[in-house]
């Protein structure tokens, strides 16, 4: 017996989500259908929503729904300190762990020639801009400790070095191979105060 067109679309469109996998997705729906109609009208809701109104900061990168995002927008933060992070969740993960009170770049990503990922697609030109402007003194680099990452931190901290603007590198604590949004709070507390300076 097959399911109704329907319940097979469903379930496909929840697999398009990291680490759903067929049976996970089969589950999600059926939970929702059988037990939450409610809380299924309110994620359609909600999805449906921030798709339209969810954009691009147009200063750091990081997900904002006006021009400017939450932190860029906030005066009491210290212009002088620019934190160059891969993904909007690695902000996420500086923010509730840290007493960081600086500004982002957000990469969306890391150099990646293989897969045709190099600097425009990582927005290095407005980077750049930002480094050149004079107020930015110290770009702390906190890219995930990965082949790529490393990549992508040697590339930014020499960027730095052509606008005499000192380069840091988030340090110790954090596990080769890892992720940051993965990292618990106190390790990675522990690796941005002990960052070190590149280059």
């Amino acid at each position: 017996m097959s399911y109704s067109p329907l319940l097979l679309r469903l379930i496909d469109s929840l697999r398009c989500m990291p680490g759903i996998g067929q049976k996970s997705a089969q589950r999600i729906a059926f939970h929702l259908l059988e037990r939450d109609r409610d809380g299924a009208r309110v994620l359609s809701a909600a999805l449906l929503e921030a798709v339209n109104g969810i954009r691009h900061c147009k200063q750091c990168r990081m997900f904002a729904e006006d021009d400017l995002c939450n932190i860029c927008s906030t005066q009491s933060r210290d212009a002088s300190l620019l934190c160059a992070v891969e993904s909007p969740a690695d902000v996420m993960a500086v923010e509730d762990a840290t007493g960081y009170r600086g500004h982002y770049f957000v990469l969306m990503g890391h150099l990646s020639p293989l897969d045709g990922v190099g600097p425009s697609e990582l927005g290095l030109e407005a980077l750049e801009k930002r480094l050149a402007g004079g107020t930015v003194q110290e770009l702390i680099i906190a890219t995930n400790p990965t082949v790529e990452g490393d990549a992508t931190a040697h590339y930014l901290a020499e960027l730095a070095a052509q606008h005499t603007v000192a380069a840091s590198r988030i340090a110790h604590g954090v596990p080769l191979g890892g992720e940051l949004e993965y990292v618990d709070g106190g390790t990675l507390s522990h690796a941005f105060s002990g960052r070190r300076m590149v280059g």
